[in-house]
């Protein structure tokens, strides 16, 4: 097996882009990605996607994405893992290239989510659920984190202005991100005073619905010099990747308030890179809610049991803190288009790694953590990056 760096990276703002069809989107963070790399053609492209049949009557996704990019006779096919579609796709991208089967690879993520009404649109989400015995039911996806938040807060005695911090360090990292959906910092009493959406959940612990697109470039590492001679950037190398399941019904779940998939798939991923969590110098974790900010937390050894919270609470997760994490936003600022998020956060970890995060950069980071969550923890993809 070869292995993989990644040369070149792409994005475009996220938002409600009511002006721009999927297919533009997607051409933003695809050629971007590719004028990074200094690449011109591609042996094949994956879209990581979780709605566009949905949503927007449209399958056939990465096929209607490479003609739109100019990329034809290439091997392209959407990859679908609920909101951890992207990480997903960027497994496939790799191991693609680490086979040898392909050398130059193309991976996106894509979702296009505020063109429908919001009942349509919870109705996708809630596709990522067990349609038998949650969504059936008519359990929505934030009613789901709801029901995990309120047995969390009282199973550890928590009250609901210890998740603050969370939203609070997002925001601020978000204020200094072009790209962004919300570009402006919050304080406690706007936390406290948001509307409730499903109790106790408010809108400053949810993650907003957003369309964009993200993409990034793979080469083999020992073919990376032919690609980024002269002024370019570098690259930067995926040193572990490992995807792990857990029941899709929060339910059946030996225990709802603990993450195994994100255990499972952190220890393989830490394992093949031949690294201690202690060596990572940030973590991009899925802060689709609050309460998964503290459960990632928890679930992958940076914090005991009923005690993530407290992290962000103590302020160790900002850029200068003992783990930044949604040091760019995360969802709760960047936005959340489902099936680009995973590719959004190795964006992210990618720029952290080459030094161009600009305000938001956090000194001599070398080794970065990224994880995608799909579903309410039921598939979890965590990558290893090293500069």
């Amino acid at each position: 097996m070869r292995s993989v760096s990644i040369i070149g990276i792409g994005q475009s703002p996220v938002g409600e882009l009511w002006d721009r069809s999927a297919r533009e989107i997607a051409y933003t963070a695809v050629t971007n990605a590719m004028e990074d790399a200094g690449i011109e053609d591609a042996d094949a492209l994956f879209v990581g996607n979780m709605l566009s049949g949905s949503l927007i009557d449209q399958e056939h996704l990465a096929t209607l994405v490479a003609g739109y990019c100019g990329l034809y006779g290439i091997e392209a096919a959407k990859v679908e893992a609920a909101c951890a579609s992207g990480a997903a796709a960027l497994r496939v991208g790799a191991m693609a290239v680490a086979s040898g089967f392909h050398d130059v690879v193309i991976v996106a993520g894509l979702e296009k989510m505020t063109d429908t009404v919001g009942k349509d649109t919870t109705a996708g989400l809630a596709t990522a659920a067990d349609a038998d015995y949650e969504a059936l039911h008519g359990v929505t996806f934030v009613g789901l984190n709801a029901l995990i938040m309120q047995r969390y807060m009282h199973e550890f005695d928590v009250p609901i202005d210890a998740f603050a911090g969370f939203s609070i360090n997002a925001h601020r990292n978000g204020v200094n991100n072009p790209n962004a959906m919300f570009q402006e910092a919050i304080d406690l009493k706007s936390y406290v005073n948001a509307p409730v959406i499903a109790t106790p959940i408010n809108m400053m612990d949810s993650s907003p619905v957003s369309d964009g697109s993200a993409a990034v470039v793979l080469v083999p590492t020992d073919r990376v010099k032919e690609f980024t001679t002269g002024h370019h950037w570098g690259s930067v190398q995926i040193l572990g990747s490992a995807s792990a399941n857990d029941t899709l019904a929060v339910h059946d779940r030996r225990d709802p308030l603990s993450l195994l998939a994100a255990q499972i798939s952190s220890e393989k991923a830490l394992r093949q890179a031949g690294l201690q969590r202690e060596d990572l110098d940030f973590f991009e974790l899925h802060d689709a809610f609050t309460i998964m900010s503290a459960l990632s937390l928890e679930s992958n050894g940076f914090a005991r049991r009923g005690e993530g919270w407290r992290m962000a609470q103590e302020e160790r997760i900002g850029i200068h803190g003992d783990l930044p994490i949604s040091t760019m936003g995360g969802l709760k600022s960047r936005g959340h288009p489902v099936g680009a998020t995973g590719i959004y956060q190795i964006v992210e970890a990618v720029q952290q790694l080459s030094g161009r995060a600009g305000a938001n950069q956090i000194p001599h980071a070398r080794i970065g953590m990224t994880q995608n969550i799909g579903g309410s923890g039921a598939t979890i993809i965590t990558h290893i990056l090293g500069a």
